[in-house]
């Protein structure tokens, strides 16, 4: 069973997501800020992160280039998922080593392709 972890600081949308994904049959663990993502990614080691970019404390940009620059986290695909929406907030996410940036709103149907593409 693949694993996904779902970063976001709202808990509207790690419940969304978390019911979204386990009902597709994914292992879904959540974090609720950048710290404890790094903190789970290097420890629980999933196969995807779902990344919010806006966020307290470490925002999804600078969490995607710390996974991406650690030697244990950096093969793991990363999906920015965020309300940003200009050129160059998807220019830096990609840029960071984001696999894919999704901007919200999103359809469930194209979200759920990404992360299927992505394991």
């Amino acid at each position: 069973m693949k694993k996904v972890l779902v970063v976001d600081d709202s808990p509207t949308a790690l419940m969304h997501l978390t019911n979204l994904l386990n009902g597709k049959g994914y292992n879904v663990s959540t974090a609720h800020d950048g710290a404890e993502a790094l903190q789970k990614a290097s420890q629980e080691r999933p196969d995807l992160i779902l990344l919010d970019v806006v966020m307290p404390g470490a925002n999804g940009f600078q969490v995607c280039r710390q996974l991406k620059n650690d030697d244990t986290t950096k093969d793991i695909k990363v999906i920015l998922v965020t309300s940003k929406d200009q050129k160059s907030d998807r220019f830096w996410g990609l840029k960071q080593g984001a696999d894919a940036y999704i901007t919200k709103p999103y359809e469930d149907a194209d979200l759920l392709q990404n992360v299927a593409n992505y394991l």
